[in-house]
């Protein structure tokens, strides 16, 4: 964007859907505690839960453990907000070890996805006592160990994941600097949560599809400790890399698809290339997505072109059509069973970008469109004024009119896009200013504040610490410390922008990036209970 499995593991008898391990500082069965399970969706061939647990005592409880079978042809595949293990049909789950005690009437809630049409639980019990509140359930759960993995159906290609996708981008890159893996989407709690990840960035050189990091891509060794599944890379292995890390992370996650996305502010230039021919442009990114080390990784492309027929880092004047018929060579070759899906402008300026070409010619083409409602302002502008870069609505004093997030939405729906076929976009991330006096948006500044990558942007996980909000305007956040101004999402304005979303029909929720989030997922887990 701009600038810059669950597998199971058999251990012996039991199948390790989860590593953590939360000590027990709670007796087992102190206190009436009660557990509910609601499903969410039922699609066939599997299904959403959601599971209540209530503290009906007069006391805190400081641990949940509740227990529960599953019937025969449904399994427990992907879970969220509580650390799950199996045995046979039956399953443990225990409150994460980052969440608080549960006060007297309060409750804690997590998921599940699993497979199969949905079918009531069996022999449930909390911290030792029924689910319901009674004795303990006189039924003996059944617990046969089998001998292998238990195939799994895959789910749709868009599963049920409340009112809408959540999508995410992994950049490459990541990595190195930011030591941030694949493992740690599994690690964060992220990859339940989420519904497909973007794969950031192939390159566009020469106006046609190439590898944009091959090291980081496919060649990397990953060590026991750090790989997905604590299994090491070896030497003579046919593919290493993030592509084999995103293989397994699927693979323990079978409701995640993985998109590879080309293009980006850096490498978007090929596409003006790529648009004198588009069959050819096609064809190679069929080549690369589809080459069979890694075909069985990647459920569709997205192209991040910015800007067709206007300026980026460089200009491109190919014209408004070019975007539509690039994206129809690619649908095109990739067909049906395939995600073309596309990152574009959030300009809603009179005459801006978004005018500049013809997107609703190409919605027919796309499964969903990305306007990036984010870096709307920033330290580019080194004196200020000081703005939010990612404000829902306009304020009083907004530096550019159509710079904010709805007036995007609004252009697009008046071009004829459909809104289930947008997503909102939130930055994981916040931008700043240096040499700024005034605490409220409009102050002057005499440069960009110090970042821990790049000057004037810097990641949530550590604006939360250092600088924490002070506060909001136009539906996020700013804050001031010392000097420096920041603004940037935080869980709160995230659920008022997934209110939004809801509210304007869209169809979700895409961010930037991954590794800007906290080691327990804050944002994402934010983006997720608000959509829904």
């Amino acid at each position: 964007m701009k600038r810059s499995l669950r597998r199971a593991l058999w251990a012996g008898a039991a199948m390790v859907l989860a590593v953590a391990a939360v000590p027990v500082t709670a007796a087992l069965g102190a206190g009436n505690l009660t557990t509910t399970f609601a499903v969410a969706s039922d699609w066939g061939s599997g299904h959403e839960v959601r599971v209540t647990v209530t503290n009906g005592t007069d006391a805190p409880v400081s641990n949940w453990r509740v227990e529960f079978d599953l019937p025969a042809g449904t399994t427990l595949n992907s879970f969220w907000d509580a650390d799950v293990t199996r045995t046979g049909d039956h399953y443990v789950a225990v409150k994460k070890s980052w969440a608080g005690a549960l006060a007297p009437g309060a409750s804690a809630n997590w998921g599940y996805i699993g497979s199969g049409g949905y079918r009531s639980p069996l022999n449930c019990t909390i911290n030792g006592a029924s689910c319901s509140g009674g004795s303990t359930p006189t039924a003996t759960p059944t617990s046969v160990p089998p001998t292998s993995v238990p195939p799994t159906t895959p789910p749709p290609t868009d599963p049920p994941g409340g009112n809408g996708k959540v999508v995410g981008y992994f950049a490459e890159w990541g990595v190195y600097a930011r030591n941030y893996h694949v493992k740690n989407i599994h690690t964060s709690g992220s990859a339940a949560k989420l519904t497909h990840i973007m794969y950031a960035f192939g390159n566009t050189t020469g106006g046609r599809c190439s590898i944009g990091d091959s090291y980081a891509d496919y060649d990397k060794a990953y060590t026991a400790a750090d790989s997905v599944d604590g299994v090491a890379d070896t030497w003579d292995q046919p593919l290493r890399g993030n592509f084999n890390q995103l293989r397994k992370l699927k693979q323990m996650y079978p409701h995640l698809k993985v998109i590879w996305s080309f293009g980006g502010w850096t490498w978007s230039s090929g596409f003006t290339q790529a648009a004198q021919n588009p069959a050819a442009f096609a064809q190679s990114c069929y080549n690369l997505v589809e080459d069979p080390r890694w075909a069985d990784v990647f459920d569709g492309i997205d192209l991040d072109w910015e800007y067709p027929n206007a300026c980026g880092l460089t200009c491109d004047t190919s014209g408004p059509n070019a975007f539509k018929n690039l994206v129809a060579a690619v649908r095109a070759k990739f067909g049906a069973a395939n995600l073309v899906t596309a990152a574009i402008t959030a300009d809603g300026s009179s005459g801006g970008k978004i005018d500049a070409t013809d997107y609703a010619g190409a919605m027919p083409h796309l499964d969903w469109i990305m306007p990036m409602t984010y870096d709307f302002f920033g330290a580019w502008a080194a004196q200020g004024p000081t703005a939010p870069h990612s404000p829902l609505h306009s304020y009083t004093g907004i530096p550019q009119q159509g710079f904010w997030s709805d007036a995007a939405i609004q252009k697009l729906k008046g071009k004829g896009i459909p809104a289930n076929k947008m997503l909102l976009g939130i930055g994981f991330y916040g931008r700043g200013w240096t040499g700024v006096t005034q605490a409220t948006p409009g102050g002057t500044a005499t440069g960009p504040a110090p970042g821990t990558y790049e000057q004037g942007i810097e990641d949530y996980k550590v604006l939360k610490n250092s600088c924490p909000a002070t506060g909001t305007v136009a539906g996020t956040a700013y804050a001031k410390c010392g000097s420096n101004w920041w603004s940037y999402d935080t869980p709160s304005t995230i659920n008022g922008k997934m209110a939004y979303a809801k509210s304007q029909g869209l169809g979700g929720s895409f961010f930037w990036e991954l590794s800007g989030d906290t080691s327990n997922g804050e944002l994402i887990g934010a983006i997720k209970s608000g959509l829904g």
